[in-house]
């Protein structure tokens, strides 16, 4: 009757996972893994007990008299020599039921069929695994079918990473080798080592939380219109929000699949060509010679120290067509092609931005100062150097951007563009600045998109640059007052909204729309250009020199090539600005930043009004279709 009383009770209340309130059913495998080494720890204890035992005993009065064969075979020896030989055994047994564990442990899941097989019954392997997946990245609709990344089956049965906008994303989500992009950073684990039996036995915890999807304030559609902009060149296109800091889109060409980089020689083939280096990006990572979308930086520094009415009707040089000397015996800084564009009267600041004078920006950077320039050129995140050689060594600069977690920013840091302003620098050095040649070559497309989203924004701010769509906006300086900001918005409208302004060809492509547009065209030139062969190598040619003694000595020189790039740097709808945006392609030849890359800017704001993204007052509102004719 005991026997059939005892095998009615429900001895599961015993269990671990009952005993300490049922929460996580990880207790049970967490208790018996305590009490295994508890076990173990107990038995090697009274192993190493007697072990020292047998080695320290000291010896019987008999067995000292007698001779060593005698003394093996006494009783004691015997006992004790059976008894060393069991705690070998079980020392060994021991070891062996140790590496049992952790072969189970740690090498079972790459090596044994059987257990891959059946791992999915396990619920803290299943746990783990869900843990490990990533999140599906959404585009800043939040919606499913406009997904940048997500998991679909393979032919297999498992799951696969997929991307629809394979090139598009290709440097902004990165590669699993080399700088991690966001395909890393943003499910990169945050917690600790993984927590010990002990603690889940007596401590309670939450079940390991699931990588959330993320939503990002990239536009799908837009990411895929840039990228086609961009189709046959070589260049970026960086689009902002400058009232939030949102980074709409962001695009470098030539660009790589993200299946051509699963593979280490996919990888290694991609890092080799550097004729046109498809793992740069070239938004945040490429430094260019601004041209003169750097006049807006000079503009809103004369605004920053009052001297926006400044005039310069003394030009000091003899030359025909006059042009601006900055010291005598200098070399002269005339307009583009040698012209004169201010000459005839006492132009106005407004007057000179909108023929994109670079004899005026020359003379008026010199007129404002090393001083005034720096410090404007710090509240863009310009980083202000005293020599040219510390230009280069800057690194990058990730607290620019505004992100939940220090990796992102990170992932996403451009390079830190400098500017020259040390004493050892001439006048004519730092005119060319002013007006965005010479030492001002260290700008990234991000960074001049940064310049015009701190004019675009109304409270004068720029807000730094986001990523990640559920973030505050976050400002980053105090550029100018709300006032000086909507003049120097008003400038920039000068370039694209009245005749003889250098971007004349986006009034013509925004035509009928409504859209009055802001911006700053730019042609820069850049010498000595690295030239390369088909198979991606340096060309060179064999020089021939004499030396010290008369004989020949062979040298390689490398081939250069000057190139020309174009520029345009905009913002859009001109009262309030949704949309900064920064074009630059590559090696224009004899053509201008006004008719290359201000098309390009035209066009995203035309696909930025489509897509809903200048507001709805510029939103186009569906044809209105036809009432059918009633039958009689």
């Amino acid at each position: 009757m005991n026997i059939v009383f005892v095998l009615l009770i429900d001895w599961k209340f015993l269990r671990p996972e009952y005993i300490f309130g049922g929460q996580v059913l990880e207790r049970t495998p967490a208790g018996i893994t305590i009490l295994y080494l508890l076990g173990l720890l107990l038995l090697l204890i009274f192993i190493g007990v007697f072990l020292l035992e047998t080695i320290r005993r000291p010896r019987l009065t008999a067995e000292g008299s007698v001779p060593p064969r005698v003394a093996k075979r006494l009783t004691v020896n015997i006992a004790n020599r059976s008894i060393f030989v069991w705690q070998i055994f079980f020392v060994i047994a021991a070891f062996a039921v140790f590496g049992f564990h952790v072969y189970w442990t740690k090498y079972a899941d790459e090596e044994n069929d059987q257990f891959q097989a059946l791992a999915y019954k396990d619920l803290r392997r299943r746990r783990t695994s869900a843990a490990d997946l990533r999140g599906w990245i959404l585009d800043r609709t939040g919606k499913l079918d406009a997904s940048l990344a997500y998991y679909k089956l393979s032919h297999n049965g498992g799951l696969d990473r997929a991307y629809p906008l394979d090139r598009e994303m290709a440097h902004l989500f990165g590669t699993e080798r080399g700088t991690p992009g966001l395909e890393r950073s943003l499910f990169s684990k945050t917690s600790g080592p993984a927590p010990e039996a002990w603690d889940i036995l007596f401590k309670y915890r939450e079940p390991e939380p699931v990588n959330k999807d993320v939503r990002l304030t990239i536009d799908r559609q837009l990411q895929q219109f840039v990228a086609k902009q961009l189709e046959g060149k070589k260049g970026a296109i960086v689009v902002l929000n400058p009232q939030t800091g949102d980074v709409l889109a962001m695009y470098s060409n030539p660009s790589y699949s993200l299946d051509d980089v699963r593979t280490l020689d996919g990888y290694l083939r991609l890092e080799s060509d550097k004729a046109n280096q498809p793992l740069l990006s070239r938004a945040t990572r490429q430094f260019y010679p601004p041209g003169s979308t750097f006049k807006t930086l000079t503009m809103v520094s004369a605004f920053r120290a009052g001297k926006q009415d400044a005039l310069f009707p003394d030009l000091p040089s003899t030359a025909d067509p006059p042009c601006y000397t900055p010291f005598k015996g200098s070399r002269p800084i005339c307009d583009a092609g040698g012209s004169c564009e201010i000459c005839s009267t006492d132009v106005p600041l407004r007057e000179a931005f909108k023929v994109s004078s670079n004899q005026y920006f020359a003379q008026l950077a010199n007129y404002l100062g090393r001083e005034r320039m720096a410090e404007t050129a710090r509240q863009f995140g310009i980083a202000t150097v005293d020599e040219p050689k510390d230009a280069l060594v800057q690194g990058f600069f990730p607290q620019v951007w505004n992100t939940s977690s220090e990796r992102i920013a990170n992932s996403l840091s451009p390079r830190q563009s400098t500017m020259v302003v040390g004493k050892s620098l001439t006048l004519y050095d730092f005119g060319l600045e002013g007006m965005g040649q010479g030492l001002a070559s260290q700008m990234t497309p991000f960074q001049m998109a940064l310049i015009a989203a701190g004019a675009g924004n109304l409270k004068g701010q720029l807000i730094k640059p986001k990523i990640e769509a559920d973030l505050p906006p976050q400002p980053f300086s105090q550029i100018l007052s709300p006032q000086q900001a909507a003049m120097v918005r008003e400038i920039m409208s000068t370039v694209t909204e009245e005749p003889g302004g250098t971007g004349g060809r986006v009034r013509a492509i925004l035509s009928g729309t409504g859209i009055a547009a802001g911006g700053k065209t730019g042609t820069a030139e850049q010498d000595n250009v690295p030239v390369y062969d088909e198979d991606g190598r340096r060309k060179f040619t064999i020089v021939k020199k004499t030396g010290k003694n008369g004989e020949v000595i062979e040298e390689k020189k490398y081939i250069t090539r000057d190139r020309t790039d174009g520029w345009f740097i905009s913002i859009a709808p001109l009262e309030n600005p949704q949309v900064a945006i920064a074009v630059v392609v590559e090696d224009i030849g004899s053509r201008f930043g006004g008719g290359t890359a201000a098309p390009i800017a035209a066009e995203v704001i035309l696909k930025a009004r489509e897509l809903g993204l200048l507001g709805d007052k510029y939103t186009p509102k569906p044809a209105a279709t036809k009432p059918k004719a009633k039958k009689r």
